[in-house]
């Protein structure tokens, strides 16, 4: 079962944006440390970029796996397709942190990484807009009937 801010569209929306904006902001100053070229400072960002990519996005990416897709799915089997499709965007997004993980475990600090992060952002982007999408359009409705 999810959590009720899952399912209410305000809250989910809220929880995007919060976690959205420190990812911007972490970005910016990783960005920022490495083009001044301060090596242990970029180093230091970028893990805790990671992290917060880490435990704010993909805890609640598992979260929804295991909660919101699954009753969406059961209430409106026609959903599975987009279910799919936001499943996917989860999995680049995991992806990306993995080679973000093992390029710095190489100990490298470079414009890739900032890439990659600049990457997650764009994706998180799309898929968070698909998925207000998807329970403003698909299941709100359904939910606070069943409830």
């Amino acid at each position: 079962m999810s959590g009720p801010a899952l399912k209410n569209v305000d809250s989910h929306t809220s929880i995007h944006e919060a976690a959205l904006e420190e990812a911007r902001e972490l970005t910016e100053l990783f960005g920022k440390s490495l083009r001044q070229g301060e090596r242990e400072k970029s180093l230091e960002l970028a893990y805790i970029t990671l992290e917060h990519w880490e435990t704010r996005t993909l805890q609640h990416a598992l979260s929804e796996e295991e909660g919101l897709y699954v009753e969406a799915v059961n209430l409106k089997p026609e959903l599975q397709p987009v279910i799919i499709s936001l499943t996917r965007d989860h999995d680049l997004l995991r992806q990306t942190v993995q080679e973000i993980r093992l390029l710095l475990a190489g100990g490298e600090v470079s414009e890739e990484i900032l890439y990659r992060f600049q990457a997650l952002i764009v994706i998180d982007q799309l898929h968070n807009r698909d998925e207000m999408e998807m329970l403003e359009k698909e299941i709100e409705g359904v939910l606070h009937d069943h409830h």
